[in-house]
Formats: C-alpha cells, structure tokens, sequence
C-alpha cells in the first residue's frame, strides 16, 4: 500500500492525519512524525512487533536502544525514575528537544526490544504541537528513532521521508521542516554525575545552569557495541560522499559546506551555506538539509568549514564528525 501523506498545516487534513496514524500505530504501523529537531521513524512503543518493524525499516542495529516519545512529564514517570537533576531538567526544557536517559521503571510496558534490553529507558516530551496532539491521542509511548536509514542524514522534511523509506512508512504527518534541525541532546540521570551522551538541540551551558552542575562528556566507561542511546555509533548522519572536516580550501571534485560571509577559496562542484551571517540556531536548521542536497550534486567528497565549538556549534561538530567517520565494513 502506498504510503499517506497528510498535510498538517492543512485545517482539513490535520484531524484526518491523527486519525490515521493513530490507527497506523494502534495496528502495529509505522508513522513519519514531525517533531521540532527532525521527522522520527514512530511506533508503539509497548509492542516489540511493532518496534521491530522501526529496525527492520531502517536496517538498524538490534543493540542501539529508541528513545521513547510521551506526551508530558507525568506520562514520562510512569516509565522512568527521576531524581533531582533530572526533574529539574525535565521540568526546564520539555516540551522541547532534550532526551533524558533515565533507570526503566518496574512495571513499565514499554518493550525490552526498544530499550535494548536495557534497565534505562530514553523519554522526551517533543515540542510539535502534531507530535503532542498524536501522543494524546493514542495514550501510549512511541519509540522514533530519526526516519532514515540507520547511519545516514537525519531527514527535515517530509519529502526526506519518503525518499529515504517509501512505502517503509504507512502514514506521514507533513508539518513542514523541522526548526532545530538536529537532534535532541540526550542527558543520562544514572547517579551522582550526568553525562551529556550527546549535543543537541539544548546546548551544553543551558543544561548546566538548570542541573546546578556540570556534565561529564560522553559514555565514559560504556560498551561502545551497547551505547545507552541513539546516535553514539562512530559512523552516523552519513552521506555517500566523504566528509572532510575543517577544510581551510576546496579540493578538486569536491563540494563545499560553508558557514559564515567568507567561503574558502576554490571551485566547489557544489555549495550551500549553513549560515552567511554566521548564526549556530540557523546552522543546525539547515545541516542535515544541506548535507542531502550536496551528497545528490554527485560530489566524490565534501569539505566543511570549520565550525566553532560554542552553544550550538556542539551539536553540529558532533553529527560532522561521525558523519566523516570511517565507515563499517558492508
């Protein structure tokens, strides 16, 4: 069946949108949700059917645990525990684009297969109205992973949906591009210490301010082939093109990622500007985009400007670097 499509910002398809992908998940389908950061990959999260169907679509690795999607932080304890820090942080930052990793909750429905058989589970609150309003609806956890195929660009839009999984996907909510365009920084609450597993869409110094701490880097300690959440492997947000980093020049058959008013010398095959006037907010919007539309110029590699580290820059220097990273053997 060919997959639906649902304009949201339609007044006439919004209703019959959550109709449908309600009945999509509620029979074990899957859903291409807008969210604020990227289109997630959605399923229910208590049917280890259906969340297979996510790793199925996406050629995912079985060991990478999905965050699960709620619609409120009441909804989300039903699921986790909260200490402190992360209550504070929940209660700053949801609705929006942070993930808390937190210890599973006896009891909770959701499946082993979503939490990779972990005893933590990832939940966060999205700040899409669409999201929320489908979250209400079904009255269940969704897992939804970014809808791509495992390891590569994250999709912004609809139309990336389609192209990347087709008819994978039985409804897809169109509510234009996504605002963050990066994915949620992900927080894990596990003790006395929080690790930022990985930068997103809150930046570093705004989760400090609210835990009242600072957060140490990565999964320190962790089993690289078992991360505690999505988007830790080395190789991900992958174009087929090469991606070399902190390029100060073009070189031949390369297209260029560019940032700020003053591209780097040379004659790209291609180039898109993240941001001419330098803005990080407006960087993250445009990278998995720009990425996509550089990769299908048919460029051998792309070079990217140096980023600066700062707010944002975090997160986007993240997903550059794994996206350059070597590649697993096919």
């Amino acid at each position: 069946m060919a997959t639906r499509v649902f304009r949201m910002r339609e007044p006439a398809e919004r209703e019959a949108g959550i109709e449908a992908a309600v009945a999509a998940l509620a029979a074990g389908g899957l859903v291409g949700l807008p969210t604020e950061t990227v289109y997630g990959l959605a399923a229910d999260a208590t049917s280890g059917r259906a969340v297979a169907r996510i790793y199925d679509a996406k050629g995912r690795p079985s060991f990478n645990p999905l965050i699960s999607h709620v619609e409120s932080l009441e909804a989300a304890e039903r699921h986790g525990v909260f200490g402190p820090a992360a209550r504070r942080l929940a209660e700053a930052f949801w609705p929006g684009p942070l993930t808390l990793v937190v210890p599973r909750r006896p009891g909770s429905p959701i499946a082993d297969l979503a939490t990779a058989g972990l005893d933590t589970v990832g939940l966060r609150v999205p700040g899409n109205q669409v999201a929320r309003a489908l979250l209400a609806r079904f009255g269940r956890p969704v897992a939804a992973p970014s809808a791509n195929r495992s390891g590569r660009i994250s999709p912004t839009s609809a139309e990336d949906v389609v192209a990347e999984l087709g008819e994978r996907v039985d409804v897809v909510l169109d509510d234009g591009p996504t605002p963050v365009g990066v994915e949620s920084a992900i927080v894990a609450c596990l003790g006395d210490d929080l690790q930022l597993l990985r930068p997103g869409g809150v930046a570093r110094a705004d989760l400090e301010r609210v835990a009242g701490m600072p957060l140490l880097s990565g999964s320190a300690g962790a089993d690289p082939e078992r991360p505690l959440a999505p988007g830790l492997l080395a190789s991900h947000y992958a174009p087929h093109a090469r991606v070399r980093l902190d390029a100060t020049g073009v070189e031949p058959g390369e297209a260029l990622l560019a940032f700020g008013p003053a591209p780097p010398p040379g004659e790209p095959v291609a180039m898109r500007n993240l941001s001419p006037s330098g803005d990080l907010a407006e960087a993250a919007a445009n990278l998995f985009r720009h990425l996509r539309e550089l990769d299908a110029a048919g460029a051998a590699g792309i070079a990217v400007v140096p980023i600066p580290a700062e707010g944002l820059g975090e997160a986007i220097r993240d997903r550059l670097a794994r996206a350059a990273a070597p590649r697993p053997a096919t």
